[in-house]
């Protein structure tokens, strides 16, 4: 199993930290938030990895040379942003012979059980599977409604009047047929330029676990108190036991 870690952010929001650091190794309980993202797709059977770099590259490829576990890492550096879906456009041979593929965004914080999710997948046959959750905010997130059998209906990326507060939450599994759907220009996003193609063709798939963007100061500081509470506890990657923290 292969997945593309998206990981090429500027982190703009999270300046300071981000300017000596690119926002995927700032540590979160003391462990770098791409180590803990290459931990969770190890232990669900993913056996490489490709990670998009672009902001300190050279940290980004320092810690690859040090990672000698599964995932293998692959590396593609971007010299101008891709955008998520142009990242996957442009590395399409990556997972060209693979039926299946994930993608997950580096930037949030999950325990979530991507075999349960792989599993959903392959019960259906259409493009994307999107993990989902439920949003207190969702004008703030991508949103889905959802029709009979989980299949997507519609789909709006940080919506003015949402249908629903079913949420993009970042990951996803999708099948080598979506390549007809992705756009050909670049930057491209996946929530904005790819995901509305692809209403009627994909399902989401409910994550009532940990799933939290530390993408600003706050859920970064927040982030940080999950994962002590965690580990006190001895729950931390567990199957969404604890209480779900939430953010787009």
């Amino acid at each position: 199993m292969k997945a593309f870690l998206l990981a090429a952010g500027l982190g703009t929001r999270l300046r300071p930290l981000t300017d000596q650091t690119p926002k995927c190794l700032l540590p979160v309980g003391g462990q770098p938030l791409l180590e803990i993202w290459l931990e969770l797709l190890g232990q669900h059977g993913v056996d490489e990895v490709l990670v998009n770099t672009h902001h300190l590259a050279g940290q980004v490829r320092a810690f690859s040379r040090s990672w000698d576990k599964s995932p293998r890492i692959r590396l593609a550096h971007e010299e101008t942003l891709l955008g998520s879906a142009g990242t996957i456009l442009a590395n399409w041979n990556f997972v060209a012979n693979e039926e299946s593929f994930l993608v997950c965004y580096a930037d949030n914080l999950t325990d979530i059980n991507l075999s349960k999710m792989l599993t959903a997948h392959a019960a259906h046959d259409g493009l994307i599977t999107m993990a989902l959750f439920r949003s207190s905010n969702p004008r703030a997130c991508g949103i889905a409604e959802l029709g009979p059998n989980e299949r997507v209906v519609t789909f709006e990326e940080k919506p003015t009047e949402p249908r629903s507060d079913m949420a993009n939450a970042g990951v996803y599994v999708m099948r080598r047929q979506v390549r007809a759907m992705m756009p050909e220009t670049q930057p491209a996003d996946i929530g904005f330029d790819l995901l509305p193609r692809c209403v009627g063709r994909m399902y989401g798939w409910l994550w009532p676990g940990l799933l939290l963007d530390v993408g600003t100061p706050t859920a970064y500081e927040q982030a940080q108190k999950v994962v002590v509470g965690l580990s006190r506890t001895d729950t931390i990657l567990r199957d969404g036991e604890q209480a779900g923290h939430h953010a787009c």
